[in-house]
């Protein structure tokens, strides 16, 4: 919807008082209207606020759960793929390993499957008052992004119990980077997310589908591997054309200083993240004109 301010005019000719927003449908492709979002920012900090609190509202352990998801996952790991199929480490300790890559995908993947669920989740909300919609899955990106501050804080503990114990980690010089591939990796996670709602609401099922596609990309990801374990043929191009290979290995080199930083690559997955977002934003807004007769 587009709005515009005008305290010079009047709704009616009898009434007195002057008006200040209009509400229309918006005409062309490229009419985003982005600065509706800074009009709406308190209620974009409610939104976060309302996502944060009651993920885990009468929950028994509560926020416990952003720490107990990615230990559970990472021993799972680490007794698969660790211990059982023996993959490398890259010299890392293992559970070091496997959390710093948890950490950031479920990052990525959370942000990407909630914000795909805006308008269906969301059309009870949609139909009854206005406001700039593209302010649900920002909301989304940002309280998940709290979320993945303490899940940080959380590796970190690992990481300095690991470095008394002696194992061979160091910070690099990459761990200067670490807002840059954040920022990469929520536009590409947002840009996604915004893209498949807008497909979801004439074809519901692109939600399963889009459930499996994260699951099955982990996989083409240096979550459970190493880069510097591949040293060629197509399973290492699989690995460099997944947009979030690049962060990740960054991620771990910054923090363990172990991992691959390649400019190329991360101003790949960098541009990827550009493209999918404005594409996104634009298919987003297009979809909203006419979604609430589809959901």
């Amino acid at each position: 919807m587009d709005t515009k301010r005008d305290k010079n005019r009047s709704p009616t000719a009898d009434s007195p008082e002057p008006w200040d927003l209009v509400i229309r449908p918006r005409s062309g492709w490229f009419e985003t209207h982005l600065a509706d979002l800074w009009r709406y920012r308190d209620l974009v900090a409610m939104l976060v606020r309302r996502d944060f609190v009651s993920e885990f509202k009468q929950t028994i352990l509560g926020p416990a759960w952003f720490v107990i998801q990615p230990l559970l996952t990472t021993i799972v790991f680490t007794v698969i793929f660790g211990n059982l199929a023996n993959l490398g480490t890259d010299r890392l300790p293992k559970v070091l390993f496997y959390l710093s890559g948890n950490v950031v995908w479920m990052y990525f993947s959370g942000v990407l499957t909630a914000a795909a669920n805006t308008f269906v989740g969301n059309a009870h909300l949609f139909g009854k008052i206005y406001f700039p919609r593209l302010a649900v899955p920002i909301s989304i990106a940002i309280s998940m992004l709290l979320k993945f501050g303490l899940q940080v804080l959380f590796f970190l503990s690992f990481r300095v119990y690991y470095a008394l114990a002696g194992a061979e980690i160091r910070f690099s010089p990459a761990l200067w980077l670490f807002p840059a591939l954040v920022a990469i990796m929520a536009a590409q996670a947002l840009g996604l997310g915004i893209l498949f709602s807008a497909l979801t609401t004439k074809y519901r099922d692109l939600r399963f589908l889009l459930e499996f596609g994260v699951r099955l990309a982990m996989y083409s990801t240096p979550v459970i591997f190493p880069l510097s374990g591949i040293t060629g043929g197509r399973l290492r191009l699989v690995l460099l054309a997944n947009p979030m290979t690049p962060i990740i290995e960054a991620f771990r080199l910054g923090f363990l200083g172990r991992g691959t930083l390649h400019w190329g690559w991360l101003a790949y997955s960098a541009g990827f993240a550009l493209v999918a977002l404005f594409l996104g934003i634009v298919v987003f807004n297009r979809v909203e004109r006419t979604f609430m007769d589809s959901v």
